[in-house]
């Protein structure tokens, strides 16, 4: 197969579905409880994701019913996220269509190699696609 630069959203990490992303978070986790990664791997997300962005001007544009001028994705993922156990998580703003036009959710989780790290990445990376299909 030819390689091809990917540029963009593509060429970030963990940019695959959701049953992917829990995969590639267990295989690290796993990999650092062996001893084969010897420090911790934090996976993050800024957004550009399902869930992550509430913009008026692009990502919810379409919707009709007024709610497109509020931060509620952005606000709601990351409460999802903390409280499944994500290690941080941020609310912020810019993201490509310019300061104060959009608000974003934002995520960091530490695969230290523990079961419990292993856990929580299965619950907050499901949460943190799902959370924007509901």
């Amino acid at each position: 197969m030819e390689n091809k630069m990917v540029v963009g959203s593509q060429a970030r990490i963990l940019y695959c579905n959701q049953a992917g992303r829990s995969r590639i978070a267990a295989a690290f986790n796993k990999a650092v409880a062996a001893g084969e990664i010897s420090d911790p791997i934090v996976l993050s997300r800024d957004h550009h994701d399902v869930s992550g962005t509430d913009s008026p001007y692009r990502e919810t544009s379409n919707i009709t019913d007024g709610s497109m001028w509020c931060a509620d994705m952005a606000v709601q993922n990351v409460i999802g996220d903390a409280m499944r156990g994500a290690t941080y998580v941020s609310i912020h703003n810019g993201g490509g269509v310019g300061w104060g036009e959009v608000m974003n959710g934002g995520f960091g989780m530490v695969l230290d190699g523990s079961e419990e790290a292993g856990e929580a990445a299965v619950s907050m990376l499901h949460w943190d696609v799902s959370n924007g299909c509901v």
